[in-house]
């Protein structure tokens, strides 16, 4: 299969001690590409340094909601110069978390428009944080796109992901008619993880992808130890399942998906 890690953040600490021997293994596990995502400056920074180095990794850059009272116009201009750079494919991860409530949340959404907006301006998706906030992030999403269209997102298909989605089923079509590509990780694989399952058997197939979230969200049966890109094959395999079509089938849609909405190879 070939496969592609729409979500990752090789740039943790975590992998500080075998970081190459990481991304040989998602090599011989079958992927052909890996979108390393930014969350704040330093991991924006680090994240476009390994694109450099990898011809495979691709970048994103962004401010996490949880630093959104630390951005300062400064600190956009410098993630605006950034994200320019030709390896960088989206700007994110952006959103809300009202889980954590780490920046106050008039904070948060102000943050999360502005970098909205430098998006339209540099014409390139977005990858959605929403945790806890599905009514708040729906509505800056709506405001975006009613007054400020951008770039004839929805009809190229390159509006955005919603990451490691977690709203329910009953919020999915919502997701989908905003033009929203809908992105599951390694939770689909949890034994209690039945919503989520029935939104990886719901989703269009031509609209979804997969990642891992790593060193996050640790499938099973790897589940309670750090993650890695590799194991994005299990989250292919559990989708798979609960469609009832082969994981090959389910690799080679999410890896055109990923192909198309982040613009690369």
């Amino acid at each position: 299969m070939q496969l592609i890690d729409s979500h990752a953040h090789l740039d943790s600490s975590r992998y500080n001690a075998d970081l190459s021997a990481v991304i040989k293994r998602a090599r011989k596990a079958g992927l052909v590409a890996i979108v390393n995502i930014g969350a704040d400056l330093d991991s924006s920074r680090a994240a476009v340094a390994l694109a450099e180095t990898y011809k495979f990794i691709h970048a994103t850059v962004g401010f996490h909601p949880h630093g959104a009272k630390e951005v300062t116009p400064r600190k956009l201009d410098e993630l605006r110069e950034m994200a320019r750079h030709p390896k960088v494919v989206a700007i994110g991860e952006i959103g809300l978390d009202y889980y954590r409530d780490r920046s106050p949340r008039p904070v948060q959404r102000r943050v999360f428009a502005q970098q909205l907006e430098l998006a339209t301006e540099l014409e390139l998706p977005v990858v959605i944080h929403d945790r806890d906030a599905n009514d708040d992030v729906i509505a800056v999403l709506r405001d975006w796109l009613i007054s400020s269209p951008p770039m004839g997102g929805i009809e190229r298909g390159r509006l955005g992901v919603f990451h490691t989605y977690s709203a329910g089923p009953e919020r999915l079509e919502e997701v989908l008619e905003l033009g929203f590509y809908i992105s599951i990780s390694g939770p689909v694989t949890f034994p209690k993880a039945e919503k989520l399952r029935e939104v990886a058997a719901k989703v269009p197939l031509d609209r979804l992808l997969i990642e891992t979230d790593c060193p996050y969200l640790t499938p099973e049966p790897h589940r309670g130890r750090r993650n890695e890109p590799a194991y994005v094959q299990y989250v292919a395999e559990a989708i798979a399942r609960v469609r009832g079509v082969s994981p090959k089938a389910v690799a080679k849609a999410t890896t055109d998906n990923t192909r198309r909405l982040f613009g690369f190879s």
